[in-house]
């Protein structure tokens, strides 16, 4: 047989006065950041998102360049 119990047994229904209580008590035990930590942080995320968008403008030039001399190229063959 299994060792389970029945799914009854498992989830007991809780009231949801104290299922708000049980998160208040759980969020009472989650370290926080500081002001100074969630600023740097947001900075560290603006500059990621920066450079990230710099690369991919570069990226998407370089490929279009390509592309555009490619067809180009092919268009030329083709007279």
């Amino acid at each position: 047989m299994s060792d389970q119990a029945p799914v009854e047994e498992r989830r007991k229904r809780v009231s949801p006065f104290r299922f708000l209580q049980e998160v208040r008590e759980e969020t009472r035990k989650v370290t926080w950041p500081s002001r100074r930590e969630t600023a740097i942080t947001t900075a560290m995320v603006f500059v990621m998102v920066a450079i990230a968008s710099v690369f991919f403008l570069v990226a998407d030039q370089i490929i279009r360049v390509a592309v555009t001399y490619v067809l180009t190229f092919f268009s030329g063959l083709g007279s």
